[in-house]
């Protein structure tokens, strides 16, 4: 059998392409549109896209880390904004062959880095494989956010998160609220679950979908493919179903309130 290649996504052959995410979900088939329409928007500003030549959620996505959007500071590195290689194809070596071209091809000056976690959570690339190619943390931020790079130069500037990040302001303090972009096609169908479910329970809820790279820049949280705070705390990054979004909203009103009144 031959070993599958490694395709780079770029205007002239994305339409036909599938974009690994959310394949076999077909609620999220809007979601992949508008994921397609923001990484074609992207691909001006310097996005790279590669993917294993297969049906299966095996690629890297990385950009400049001044039109990356998340609340960093890293100039002159690479911005991998997402890293995914499905189970079934892990420990056969695609994702060093990824990093490795993400890396040779990125055009940085001072490395590259990548928003982790503390330990293992869904959405976020794994920490581990990380340190094991010469990333370590060179900031944190809550409330279990972690930043790693890889320094191409000893006396590079160490990235860092924006101030924004450590203070988790958010402009919403009643009930849930929902920050989240295009980056992910999931989160478009799942947003509006959500939005049904808190609406059902009389619960306020507000959903903002961040429109550009300055605005995701002075986000509250690293995370801003999708960001969930109810009364002005932050919740989680994960994009939830509503069956679990439901099975813990009882727990949230517990430890943070009712909503407050008009």
């Amino acid at each position: 059998m031959n070993e599958p290649g490694i395709v780079t996504l770029n205007t002239e052959n994305i339409g036909g392409e599938h974009i690994c995410c959310a394949i076999s979900d077909k609620k999220c088939a809007n979601g992949v549109k508008l994921k397609k329409e923001w990484l074609q928007q992207r691909f001006q500003e310097g996005l790279r896209f590669k993917k294993l030549d297969v049906r299966q959620k095996v690629f890297i996505e990385y950009i400049p880390a001044e039109y990356a959007w998340c609340p960093v500071e890293a100039p002159g590195y690479i911005f991998i904004n997402c890293f995914w290689v499905a189970g079934s194809y892990k420990g056969m070596g695609y994702g060093k062959k990824l990093l490795g071209e993400c890396l040779e091809e990125s055009g940085a000056t001072n490395g590259a880095i990548a928003v982790t976690s503390r330990t293992k959570r869904s959405y976020l690339s794994d920490k581990s494989f990380f340190t094991y190619n010469g990333f370590e943390v060179c900031d944190q931020a809550p409330p279990y956010f972690e930043l790693v790079v890889l320094k191409f130069k000893e006396d590079a500037p160490t990235p860092k998160f924006k101030q924004s990040v450590h203070e988790q302001k958010t402009d919403v303090v009643k009930g849930f609220q929902v920050l989240y972009t295009a980056q992910c096609p999931y989160t478009d169908h799942y947003v509006g679950e959500l939005e049904d479910c808190a609406r059902e329970r009389s619960i306020p809820v507000e959903t903002r979908r961040i429109a550009s790279a300055g605005e995701a820049q002075s986000a509250p949280t690293p995370y801003t493919s999708y960001s969930l705070f109810y009364n002005g705390h932050f919740i989680t990054h994960e994009i939830l179903t509503r069956s679990k979004f439901e099975k813990n909203i009882d727990g949230w009103i517990e430890k943070y309130g009712l909503p407050s009144a008009e």
